[in-house]
């Protein structure tokens, strides 16, 4: 049968096979990109030339087929080309046990030497107050001892000076005594001694003088018990004016009074 004579259904089908013969081809071309060591196994397609029609109906004349424009095939899909990985961003290495172990062991360094450095400062101020302190100490026994020793250089010269004014009170009064002494003994020899005394008995007198020895006044400060006796001395004062007075100077003063003793037997 001519080809004019060919059934609609049977072109359609043939198209169909040949659309999918190329889309298999397509697929195997993509994938064969990736699967270079396996070689596509050729395709097999066979084409009916002619479908038998039955002979009572009269076959219509064919109308012409539309144009079919081909397909365009696809392009092959590029191979997604690998992105490069993304360097990974160096972070700092986290410090191991043994650094932190390092680290607090420095601490504990600075810790201790900054301890040790507040206890010497500490020490150096309790060293220079205790200096300060034996300081003063030192010039306030200092001071007593030089109070003592002014204490006792005036002493000293307390007790020299009171020797020096014994031995002289002391050799004034020898020089009193020995005054004394000749004056009473220059008086006794004008007593006249009364015939009834008895015994030694003692009268006393004072005696007012002027700095030539002469008698001022005579008195009675004690009687002996015999009035005749005690007449005879006063007359025998009297007498014996001017009495001999010492030399020195400074022995004058203390004859302006006498307290003179008188014994019958002396």
């Amino acid at each position: 049968m001519p080809p004019a004579e060919r059934k609609k259904p049977s072109r359609k089908w043939a198209i169909a096979l040949a659309v999918l013969v190329h889309l298999i081809f397509a697929v195997v071309l993509i994938f064969g990109i990736d699967w270079q060591t396996k070689e596509a196994s050729p395709v097999m397609a066979e084409l009916w030339s002619s479908v038998s029609a039955p002979a009572t109906k009269p076959v219509p004349k064919p109308e012409p087929a539309p144009r079919l424009e081909p397909k365009p095939q696809p392009k092959p899909v590029p191979k997604p080309e690998p992105k490069p990985k993304p360097e990974p961003k160096l972070e700092q290495p986290k410090p191991v046990k043994a650094d932190i172990e390092l680290k607090d062991k420095e601490k504990e360094k600075e810790k201790e030497k900054e301890k040790k450095r507040k206890e010497e400062e500490k020490e150096k101020k309790k060293a220079e107050a205790e200096k300060k302190l034996k300081e003063q100490a030192l010039k306030v026994q200092h001071a007593m001892l030089e109070a003592e020793q002014v204490a006792l250089d005036k002493q000293r010269e307390a007790a020299e000076a009171a020797r020096q004014q014994a031995a002289t009170q002391a050799a004034s009064q020898r020089l009193m005594n020995d005054a004394i002494s000749r004056i009473s003994s220059h008086i006794r020899r004008f007593v006249v001694m009364p015939p009834d005394v008895v015994g030694n008995p003692q009268a006393e007198f004072d005696v007012f003088l002027i700095p030539t020895g002469e008698v001022l006044n005579v008195k009675l400060s004690r009687s002996s018990g015999n009035p005749a006796y005690d007449t005879a001395v006063e007359r025998a004062i009297r007498k014996a004016s001017p009495l001999p007075l010492p030399t020195d100077p400074s022995l004058i003063g203390r004859f302006r009074e006498l307290k003179l003793k008188f014994r019958p037997n002396e």
